[in-house]
C-alpha cells in the first residue's frame, strides 16, 4: 500500500472515528436528560452502541485471559483434562438465564445497588456467552501439536514457560482468532438478556433498545438498532477481525519453505504502515517481554529453593493453599446445598412434569438445526480452505453475517412467520440454525486452514484425489475441528432455545414449548426458583451426559487416529 493512500484512509478513518464520537455525546446528553432508564430515541443509539461495545470489550479481555490460561492447563494435564473439561461441559450448557440469580445477587450485593454492580454482572454474564468456546478452541490447538515439535524444543532444553511462549501459545493463535469471531458474535447474540438483566435492572446499550423498541411494536426503531448493530459489525469485521486473520496466517504450521500465506487485508497494512499503533505495539511489546523475563526468572527461582533446603516450606506454603481452596469449595458447597434445600423445601410445581417433554421438543428443534448446518458448513469449509481467492472473497461476507446477533433480527423473522404454517417452531428452528451454524463453520475452516501447504502438494504430486484425498489429508486436520465446533455449537444452540422459544412482541408473548420456554417463563412472568433449577438441572444433565459419553470418547478417538505426525 503506497503511503499517500495510507495516510488518506487513515484520515477518513480518524475523521468517521471522531464523529462517531461526537454523536455518543450528544446521545449520552440526550439519554441523561431522558426520564426513562433506556430510550428510544434514535438520536441515542451511538451512545448506546458505544456503551455495548465497552462491555463486550471488557467480556472479551477476560474471555481470552480464561481460555488461555484454562485450555491451555486442560490440554497439557492429563490429571486436570478429567477434572477441567467436565466442568467446562457443565458450564457452556448452562444457558445465560442460569448465571442470572447469583451473578445478579453477588455484584449487585457487592457494590451495594450501584451501576456499576448492575455492570459488572452485565459484562459477566456476556463473559458466559463468550468464553467457553475460545477455551475449547485453545484446548483442540495445544492437544493437537504434532509431538515431534514438542520432543525438538525439549532436546534444546526449551521447557516450562520458554516452551508454552514458543510452540503452544502460537499453536493456539489462529483457532482463537477465529473462535474470537463467533465467540464476539455470540456476544452480540445475548447482548439484550445481558442488558435487560431485570425489573428495574436496565442498562443503556443496543440490546436493551432493541428490546424496548420491539416490546412497544417500534419495528422502523427496531431496525434503526440493527442497522447500527450492523455498521459496528462491519467496522469491526475490516479494521479488526480481517487483519488479525491475515496475522493468525503466520502461526499455522509449514515444513517447507513458500508455503503461501493469507489473503491480504488493506487494514493489516493500515495498522502496520501506522506510526502511532507501531510505538503502542513496541511498547506492549516491552512491557509483556519483561513480564515474561520476570516470570521465567520466578520459575528458575522456585526450582532452585525446591532442590534447596527451602523445598519443604514451599511444599508446605503449597499444603496451606490447597487447604484454603479446599475449604472455600467446601464452604461454596454447603451454602449453595443450603440454598436448595430452601428452594426445595416446598412441594414441586405441577409445571415441573412438563420438563422431560420439554426436553424432547428442545432436542428435536436442536437436532434439526444441528444437521442442517452440517449439511452445508462442512463442505463450504473444504471448498474455502483449499481456494484462496474464493476464501478471501467469502470469508468477510461470512464473518460479518455471522457477527450480526439473530436475536436483533428475531421480531422481523417471527413477524412473517408467525402467522404462517409451522409459525414459531420454523421461526425457533431458523433462529437456532443461525446461532449454531458459525460454530461449525469456522471451526472447519480452520482446520482445512491447517493443512499444511506442501502436505497439499505431496498428495498432489502423489496423484491422490477424491475420497483417498479425504481420508489421508481432509479427515485428519477437519475431524477434530468439526467435533469442536459441534460441541460448541450444541451447547450455543441449548442457550439459543432461551431467546428462540419464547419471546416479546407487540406486548404480547410468542412461544413454542420446549425447555428454554419453560425456563423463560419461570424466569420472568412466574419467578419460580424451583422450574429455574429444575429447568437449568436437566439440561445440564442432558448436556453433561451426551458430551462425557458421546462427543468427547469421539473426540479422543479423533485425537489419536488423526494426527499428521502419526
Amino acid at each position: 500500500m503506497r503511503r499517500t493512500h495510507s495516510w488518506a484512509v487513515s484520515a477518513v478513518f480518524a475523521l468517521i472515528l471522531t464523529a462517531f464520537l461526537y454523536s455518543a455525546y450528544r446521545g449520552h446528553a440526550i439519554a441523561e436528560a431522558a426520564s426513562a432508564s433506556v430510550s428510544v430515541d434514535p438520536a441515542v443509539l451511538p451512545y448506546y452502541a458505544f456503551r455495548s461495545f465497552l462491555r463486550m470489550l471488557a467480556a472479551y479481555l477476560l474471555s481470552l485471559t480464561f481460555a488461555l490460561v484454562y485450555g491451555t492447563a486442560a490440554g497439557l494435564s492429563k490429571r486436570l483434562e478429567r477434572v477441567l473439561l467436565p466442568i467446562l461441559d457443565i458450564l457452556q450448557s448452562v444457558p445465560i438465564l442460569g448465571f442470572f440469580p447469583a451473578a445478579v445477587y453477588f455484584f449487585v450485593t457487592l457494590f451495594q445497588g450501584r451501576t456499576a454492580g448492575v455492570e459488572m454482572a452485565s459484562v459477566f454474564l456476556i463473559f458466559t456467552s463468550q468464553a467457553w468456546n475460545m477455551a475449547f478452541g485453545v484446548y483442540e490447538s495445544v492437544t493437537t501439536v504434532p509431538r515431534f515439535l514438542g520432543e525438538a524444543l525439549e532436546a534444546y532444553g526449551v521447557r516450562g514457560w520458554l516452551k508454552y511462549l514458543r510452540l503452544y501459545l502460537p499453536a493456539s493463535i489462529p483457532k482463537l482468532v477465529y473462535n474470537s469471531v463467533v465467540s464476539w458474535a455470540n456476544g452480540w447474540y445475548f447482548l439484550s438478556p445481558a442488558e435487560v438483566i431485570g425489573t428495574g435492572l436496565l442498562l443503556p446499550g443496543l440490546g436493551s433498545f432493541a428490546s424496548a423498541a420491539a416490546q412497544q411494536g417500534l419495528l422502523g426503531r427496531t431496525m434503526a438498532a440493527i442497522g447500527t448493530l450492523v455498521a459496528v459489525v462491519v467496522a469491526m469485521n475490516v479494521f479488526i477481525w480481517r487483519p488479525l486473520s491475515q496475522w493468525a496466517g503466520r502461526f499455522r504450521y509449514e515444513f517447507s519453505p513458500g508455503g503461501g500465506r493469507e489473503p491480504e487485508s488493506f487494514a493489516y497494512e493500515l495498522w502496520r504502515g501506522s506510526r502511532a499503533f507501531n510505538s503502542i505495539r513496541r511498547l506492549f511489546t516491552r512491557v509483556f517481554d519483561r513480564m515474561f523475563i520476570a516470570l521465567l526468572s520466578l520459575g528458575t527461582a522456585a526450582r532452585r529453593l525446591r532442590q534447596g533446603k527451602s523445598g519443604r516450606g514451599l511444599t508446605a506454603l503449597r499444603w496451606v493453599a490447597n487447604v484454603l481452596l479446599l475449604a472455600t469449595a467446601v464452604y461454596v458447597a454447603v451454602v449453595g446445598a443450603r440454598s436448595l434445600v430452601t428452594v426445595f423445601a416446598h412441594p414441586l410445581p405441577a409445571e415441573s412434569a412438563r420438563i422431560p417433554l420439554g426436553l424432547l421438543a428442545s432436542s428435536l428443534r436442536l437436532t434439526a438445526a444441528f444437521l442442517i448446518s452440517a449439511a452445508w458448513t462442512i463442505p463450504a469449509a473444504v471448498a474455502l480452505g483449499h481456494n484462496d481467492r474464493l476464501y478471501q472473497l467469502v470469508t468477510p461476507v461470512l464473518e460479518t453475517l455471522a457477527a450480526v446477533p439473530a436475536t436483533a433480527l428475531f421480531p422481523v423473522i417471527v413477524f412473517f412467520l408467525a402467522t404462517r404454517p409451522g409459525g414459531m417452531n420454523l421461526a425457533s428452528i431458523l433462529l437456532l440454525l443461525t446461532g449454531m451454524q458459525w460454530y461449525l463453520l469456522f471451526n472447519a475452516i480452520a482446520g482445512v486452514r491447517a493443512i499444511p501447504r506442501d502436505l497439499r502438494e505431496a498428495a498432489r504430486s502423489f496423484g491422490l484425489h477424491g475420497w483417498l484425498y479425504w481420508k489421508r489429508v481432509v479427515l485428519p486436520a477437519i475431524v477434530p475441528s468439526v467435533i469442536t465446533g459441534s460441541i460448541t455449537a450444541l451447547g450455543g444452540g441449548w442457550n439459543a432455545l432461551i431467546v428462540s422459544e419464547y419471546v416479546a412482541y407487540k406486548g404480547s408473548v410468542l412461544s413454542a414449548f420446549g425447555i428454554g420456554y419453560l425456563l423463560d417463563r419461570a424466569v420472568y412472568e412466574s419467578q419460580n426458583f424451583q422450574m429455574i433449577w429444575l429447568s437449568l438441572a436437566a439440561m445440564v444433565l442432558v448436556i453433561f451426559l451426551l458430551n462425557r459419553f458421546f462427543w468427547r470418547r469421539l473426540y479422543d478417538r479423533a485425537v489419536i487416529h488423526f494426527r499428521f505426525d502419526e
